[in-house]
């Protein structure tokens, strides 16, 4: 039997038919906002240009600049600092011995001295990095070729076994400070769950436990890191808790962009300038700053030297380190305060 044009079926049929056509008419009437195609193409072309720029930028042509290097000798330092110019810094030293305990205290980065007629001896700290060593040895051997002097070279400070080209300290603090950075990415999510001082608890434990993981599997588990336990896991669980913080207080604070800004920040120039893959005296004046200040390059310092120097220079990284942590902190604890404010301005 067939069903009359005016049929309840048939009704139903053309008003579903018609709610399934107005969200399409609505969002064809309604053109999206150029922002919305440009905002998220512009972030990433600007965080892969930084990236390429950063990486393969500071590692096309590293020049050396005041790599220090203690020189003993009556006239040897005034022959150095003529030969070479400012590429090294020359730190003069009363004898062989003053100048080795400089090394070892990562003072100097090589000690150079005369080992008989025609004769040269170069130390080198191995753990300071393989790009390093290497610019010293060849400035030293290009000054030593037009003397018409022979260099004799010996590593002081050797790498360990397990990381002969120096780079477990910077893979560990890049690892450290990507997880730092997914865990304050997905407390951004959890503010319509937990309360501010429950997502501050969750960061806080969190970063203890990548902080600790990571130090137990690149030191006593694999070997690569030489540093003590208990300072290596303290400073990567401050390394941990300035990224998480960080990227948080990014996200709070300047919405949708806060994250990629961060990314910028923290994985891409803080990895960069750090100074594990290009030595730190090989960079460029301005990206040896930065790599100072970021958490990143303040880890890496802190590992090197907590590995192999005895943790001489250990203060000021851990500093800065403490420093990105307590800041980002206190500044997420009181934007609550300052949504309040603005919204009572405006009332």
């Amino acid at each position: 039997m067939e069903t009359p044009i005016g049929s309840t079926p048939v009704r139903e049929s053309t008003l579903s038919a018609a709610a399934e056509l107005s969200p399409k008419l609505h969002l064809a009437a309604r053109r999206p906002p150029v922002r919305a195609w440009l905002q998220p193409t512009l972030i990433a072309l600007v965080v892969v240009v930084a990236f390429i720029t950063c990486y393969i930028g500071l590692q096309r042509d590293p020049q050396p600049h005041q790599v220090p290097l203690a020189v003993t000798g009556p006239d040897l330092p005034g022959e150095i600092r003529q030969a070479l110019g400012d590429t090294v810094e020359v730190h003069p030293a009363a004898n062989a011995e003053a100048a080795r305990h400089a090394l070892e205290r990562h003072d100097v980065v090589a000690t150079l001295s005369t080992d008989g007629p025609d004769q040269l001896r170069l130390e080198t700290a191995g753990a300071v990095g393989t790009s390093t060593t290497s610019a010293v040895s060849n400035l030293v051997g290009t000054y030593a070729h037009g003397a018409g002097k022979h260099v004799t070279t010996e590593d002081v400070v050797p790498l360990t076994h397990f990381d002969t080209r120096g780079l477990a300290g910077f893979y560990m603090a890049f690892g450290v400070t990507l997880a730092g950075f997914v865990l304050g990415s997905n407390a951004l999510g959890l503010a319509s769950v937990l309360h501010l001082r429950h997502r501050l608890r969750l960061l806080s434990c969190a970063s203890v436990a990548i902080g600790t993981v990571a130090a137990i599997i690149a030191g006593p588990m694999m070997g690569a890191v030489p540093a003590p336990l208990i300072p290596l896991v303290l400073t990567l669980i401050l390394l941990a808790a300035a990224a998480a913080f960080t990227t948080k207080l990014l996200g709070t604070y300047l919405g949708p962009v806060g994250v990629p800004v961060a990314t910028l920040v923290l994985l891409t120039v803080g990895n960069a300038t750090s100074g594990a893959a290009i030595g730190a005296d090989l960079l460029p004046a301005a990206a040896r700053t930065i790599s100072a200040l970021l958490p990143p390059g303040a880890a890496v310092r802190t590992i090197t030297d907590l590995s192999y120097f005895n943790g001489a220079h250990v203060a000021g990284p851990v500093i800065t380190l403490a420093l990105w942590s307590a800041v980002a902190a206190v500044l997420l604890t009181l934007h609550p305060r300052l949504i309040r404010r603005r919204a009572a301005a405006t009332v």
